[in-house]
């Protein structure tokens, strides 16, 4: 599972012009699930996203994580995360995994979510979402899990 999250001011996700998943400061992560992916991936990806740190102490360091400061946490699945483009000019999507189960693992890792963080706002699955951001940094890390 792949997670690129983004540390953001404020980010929100917009379909058919209604906005359905708004945070303030926090994270924007958008989710990749591959054909090996598990809970137990998810789970991993999860605990990674809530406490890797990514948020400034007083010293202006990379110290505080998103348990640490509370913040906003926006999940968006976007599958040309897990494209193959190794080569040529066009992405191949047979490293994504199949659309019902990366439906069925984004929904549990939102629930996750939902159970371990306060603040858990998400896309809609295989919708066409508008996805607005102002990057606080620009912070972004890919992680794996």
């Amino acid at each position: 599972m792949i997670g690129l999250l983004q540390r953001v001011s404020e980010a929100s996700v917009t379909v058919d012009g209604e906005v359905i998943g708004r945070i303030g400061p926090g994270l924007l992560v958008l989710v990749g699930v591959q054909p090996e992916d598990t809970e137990a991936r998810g789970e991993r990806l999860l605990e990674r996203l809530l406490g890797y740190r990514v948020f400034e102490d007083e010293q202006g360091r990379m110290n505080r994580s998103l348990r640490d400061t509370g913040g906003g946490l926006l999940l968006v699945s976007q599958f040309t995360l897990a494209a193959d483009t190794r080569s040529g000019t066009r992405p191949g999507f047979s490293t994504a995994a199949p659309p019902d189960m990366a439906r069925d693992l984004f929904a549990w890792l939102v629930h996750r979510a939902r159970h371990l963080h306060p603040e858990v706002a998400c896309g809609r699955f295989g919708a066409d979402m508008k996805v607005a951001l102002i990057n606080d940094g620009p912070v972004t890390f890919r992680l794996e899990a």
